[in-house]
């Protein structure tokens, strides 16, 4: 399944005791409908308050799903008022893992820089009144990319066996007063993409000079990393297999 959502009121992607989540709704809705207890495995773990155009999930069923738009429809019809929509679901083969066969994950974040406050883009990006430099943007964007040990944007509850990550692109574009961040790499650390926004917008508001930006980010140490960005910027953007 492709999955849309609104990640505002939620506490993230995974199932967890006493707060909603999206896994949990999606869940649910299937239950309903196939009238059967169904576990979904998600692409990745969006954290609370994260937006996703292209999450992905599977499940397993030994019943065959005969008309795909009318249970789509249907699927859609329980979620509605969730702010989770399902964008298309397809079968694959018995050994299919959503998590696991991914190549590579988009994220993308999104930043309005401005003095005026939000309201159309309000729990959907990250407002910032300082004037950004978008050419120490792009510099410092261009330090991520490639193969590193990026403890210095990693959470301390990351459960990831390593460190290392490679990179693939980090690109930023800017119109009128929105600035785009797109991270591509095949997995990220917890709390990676939102901790390296936060430092690069420490460089690029004037904060850090690009030199102490690279030395921070060579250090390896998470106590030098600025606060991490907010979550209600943070869209994951597609998944590729």
């Amino acid at each position: 399944m492709k999955v849309e959502y609104d990640g505002t009121g939620y506490s993230g992607w995974q199932y967890q005791k006493n707060s909603k989540s999206i896994q949990e709704n999606i869940e649910k809705a299937l239950s309903k409908i196939l009238k059967l207890k169904i576990k979904i495995i998600g692409a990745g773990r969006t954290d609370k308050g994260v937006h996703a155009f292209g999450q992905y999930a599977n499940f397993k069923i030994d019943k065959k799903i005969e008309n795909k738009k009318r249970f789509l429809n249907s699927l859609n019809f329980f979620l509605r008022n969730n702010l989770i929509s399902i964008i298309s679901i397809n079968r694959k083969n018995s050994i299919f893992h959503s998590r696991f066969n991914a190549k590579e994950r988009i994220y993308e974040y999104k930043i309005i820089n401005r003095e005026g406050s939000l309201s159309l883009n309000k729990s959907k990006a990250w407002h910032v009144k300082t004037k950004l430099n978008i050419s120490l943007l792009k510099k410092g964007a261009k330090v991520l990319e490639g193969k590193h040990d990026f403890s210095t944007f990693r959470a301390s509850s990351c459960s990831a066996k390593s460190p290392i990550k490679k990179m693939n692109s980090v690109k930023v574009s800017k119109k009128g007063d929105q600035i785009i961040l797109i991270f591509k790499s095949k997995s990220f650390l917890q709390n990676q993409v939102r901790s390296m926004v936060g430092s690069l917008k420490y460089l690029s508001s004037g904060k850090w000079s690009l030199k102490e930006f690279k030395k921070i980010f060579f250090s390896k140490n998470r106590s030098y990393c600025a606060p991490p960005a907010p979550a209600c910027g943070l869209y994951l953007r597609n998944i590729k297999y």
